[in-house]
């Protein structure tokens, strides 16, 4: 026999589509259907995904300017013996969208809090982006403000693991181009925009490449975007007399060629011999 959907005074935080109104679990509806009350982040945008499924409980908003004032809401109606359910716009409340502060105050006021796992833009790309990396780091959105923004991604820079940020349409182009100029160029950079929707697309290419990739059509600006940079590179050491063949040859050849012979000559990954070789070129400019 299955248990009984939802239980009296409970919060369920639930997570919602991020974009196909198919991707709802069904213990989701049943619980939505269910409790007595459902916190949303914008009402507006949760009615047609409640009216999609014929859920009729009442709404009411709780975002980012209201958290704290409408947690005390909800811990009323928890004390008044209502369940509620918690949803954000899309995926899943509290990571990078209102809820965390929500959910720490009905749990200090001693309720239970209940999760109902669901879609997740950073998981959803991931699972599609084909990165080897056994561990990852998710970002979330980094500053608007430029300094802030460049300062972040210096931090972020020497951690061993892929890094997973969420950015707006808005912000996009600044923010590759500054993960372009900032973070190694041998990296990968994996695209996932607009998941799960009408015109998703989801694209790998070398970091280095990705602002002119961007550039090239104005639709690869629009949307929501989850971004993933590969793992920081093993720091290779390049033998002082391998360097001095790679700067004979950049004096006579291009970057690429020169970096190539000397990888053949030397058994020193391309890579380490790429990124030395951009680094006195840089200093060239």
């Amino acid at each position: 026999m299955q248990p009984p959907a939802i239980k009296t005074t409970a919060l369920y935080v639930v997570a919602t589509p991020l974009g196909n109104l198919a991707d709802i679990t069904l213990r989701a509806i049943d619980v939505l259907r269910a409790v007595d009350v459902i916190a949303c982040e914008d009402t507006r945008h949760s009615r047609r995904l409640l009216d999609h499924y014929q859920i009729h409980a009442p709404a009411v908003a709780l975002h980012e300017h209201n958290e704290a004032e409408a947690a005390q809401k909800l811990i009323g109606l928890l004390a008044a013996g209502k369940s509620v359910a918690l949803v954000s716009d899309a995926g899943t409340p509290g990571v990078s969208d209102p809820g965390a502060r929500a959910v720490a105050a009905v749990r200090a006021a001693g309720y239970p809090v209940i999760p109902l796992p669901g879609p997740n833009a950073a998981i959803t790309a991931l699972s599609a982006a084909g990165l080897a990396a056994p561990h990852f780091l998710f970002v979330g959105f980094l500053p608007a403000k430029a300094t802030a923004r460049r300062q972040q991604i210096e931090v972020f820079k020497p951690i061993p693991a892929a890094l997973v940020f969420y950015e707006a349409p808005h912000r996009i182009v600044d923010t590759v181009s500054d993960l372009a100029e900032l973070l190694e160029p041998q990296r990968t950079l994996i695209v996932a925009r607009e998941l799960t929707k009408l015109f998703e697309q989801i694209a790998a290419m070398p970091l280095i490449e990705s602002p002119a990739w961007l550039a090239s059509d104005p639709n690869r600006q629009r949307g929501e975007f989850v971004l993933l940079v590969s793992a920081a590179p093993p720091e290779d050491t390049v033998p002082a007399d391998v360097l001095r063949t790679l700067k004979l040859l950049l004096d006579e050849l291009p970057l690429k060629q020169a970096v190539k012979l000397t990888a053949e000559i030397s058994g020193i990954p391309k890579n380490a011999l790429y990124q030395q070789a951009l680094i006195w070129k840089n200093e060239k400019l």
